[in-house]
């Protein structure tokens, strides 16, 4: 890979996301050698993904580089690679430009779309976990009205106006709100040709409430806005298949549609060459001990969603969000240096500050340790905090500038097919394939 050598330990940090940078800006000016890895040369910022994915924002606004995060750190590398595995004797990584030895190594590798072993589903669904699967639907979601648009035959047209969103989550939720704001306000411009009050928007929930991460009342009421919007919210319904056209479930329901948006699950983005006891087979999560030491290694870490930290008030691990993995990446930068320097390290106690979702224009909810609120208020507290915690100042200003002019507006100008979506063989690529 070309990294110098050097006296300094070496730390590599495998993944640029919310927790490896966390971890990397604790590191900055500290007497080590920092090499960061990751398949993108930028970071995303993923709880607005789905404003890429309806038109609100365009992708370059909620990406930033990895490069220009620590341009100025000393000692500090990145190179743009895929990890192979992981020689835990050799202590060195594996991956597609070459090897690298470590003195130690954190994985924060993130997560990426569980389809729960449905191949089928997998290869026909949409997944929203990068910056190219949002254009993906992007491109999808428009091609399909202009497909419509050429249609003689009303169950055609409905075929391709007709969107299931199988997941209730965060994710599901807010794309389920934006894909409402569009039928409301831009596709009946858009299409005058076309009755896009016939459009559909599903969303479907396996258990008996959405947002149930969140307070009842913070679930009610986003199930209202929602409704409200002329979203049809579909509880205690399973999907069992999808085919490309027809979504089964576990009863006699059954929807006709050509697109499908899963955000039903995730599950941790494994390497492979750890020990057997250190992998949750079935999340496929890394176990860490209180100071995310992954078990059985005493110079390997994890951190982020890729993390599983067994506590009393988490039993199956912390919630797979951003402040989880920005609180565990931080602390281990103090960790590492306590460490390398002979001293006891500071068990990860996680402080939760709360979760919000988005609705709509004027809609939103939050839920904080002590409040929960929702309406205009939560939906200005909601753009607030995902303002403030994009990198870089010209992201800010563009993603503001962009809300305001579409809110003024009533507009999303990024309605735009820079890249068409063709649906390939799967036997040619995996579900979260760049």
């Amino acid at each position: 890979m070309n990294i110098p050598a050097s006296n300094k330990p070496r730390v590599v940090i495998i993944g640029g996301g919310f927790a490896g940078l966390a971890l990397a800006k604790k590191l900055k000016n500290k007497n080590v050698q920092v090499v960061l890895l990751d398949k993108h040369n930028y970071h995303t910022f993923q709880p607005l993904l789905y404003q890429v994915a309806t038109g609100g924002l365009e992708a370059g606004s909620i990406a930033y580089p990895i490069r220009k995060v620590i341009q100025e750190y000393p000692d500090f590398y990145f190179r743009l690679t895929t990890i192979k595995e992981i020689d835990a004797q050799e202590k060195k990584v594996i991956s597609e430009i070459g090897d690298l030895h470590y003195d130690y190594l954190v994985i924060a590798t993130g997560s990426k779309t569980n389809y729960f072993g449905n191949k089928e589903i997998e290869r026909n669904a949409m997944s929203m976990k990068t910056i190219p699967q949002s254009l993906n639907i992007r491109s999808l979601i428009l091609e399909n009205f202009e497909q419509a648009v050429l249609q003689r035959e009303d169950s055609e047209k409905r075929l391709l106006m007709n969107f299931v969103l199988v997941g209730g989550g965060p994710t599901g939720v807010e794309l389920a709100g934006a894909l409402a704001e569009m039928k409301k306000a831009i596709l009946q411009k858009d299409y005058p040709d076309l009755d896009i009050s016939k459009m559909g928007i599903n969303l479907i929930q396996s258990s008996d409430r959405i947002l149930n991460t969140m307070s009842e009342k913070s679930s009610a009421a986003s199930e209202a806005f929602l409704t409200g919007l002329g979203v049809k919210v579909w509880k205690n319904v399973r999907v069992t298949n999808y085919d490309g056209r027809t979504v089964t479930t576990n009863s006699d329901l059954t929807f006709e549609t050509a697109t499908v948006i899963w955000t039903a699950g995730v599950q941790g983005a494994a390497i492979r060459g750890l020990k057997a006891e250190a992998l949750l087979e079935k999340v496929e999560r890394i176990r860490v001990n209180e100071f995310n030491q992954v078990k059985g290694y005493e110079d390997i870490f994890a951190i982020g969603d890729i993390a599983l930290m067994e506590t009393p008030e988490y039993p199956q691990g912390h919630p797979m969000m951003a402040q989880p993995a920005i609180q565990q990446g931080q602390l281990l930068g103090d960790n590492l240096i306590r460490l390398i320097g002979g001293r006891i390290m500071t068990p990860f106690q996680y402080h939760d500050k709360g979760s919000m979702a988005t609705i709509g224009r004027n809609l939103a909810v939050v839920d904080l340790p002590k409040y929960h609120f929702n309406g205009i208020f939560a939906w200005f507290v909601w753009m607030f905090v995902h303002l403030f915690s994009l990198i870089g100042f010209k992201n800010k200003a563009v993603v503001f500038m962009n809300w305001v002019y579409n809110y003024i507006r009533f507009d999303r100008e990024g309605r735009l097919i820079v890249r068409p979506y063709k649906k390939r063989s799967f036997t040619t690529f995996t579900s979260d394939e760049i």
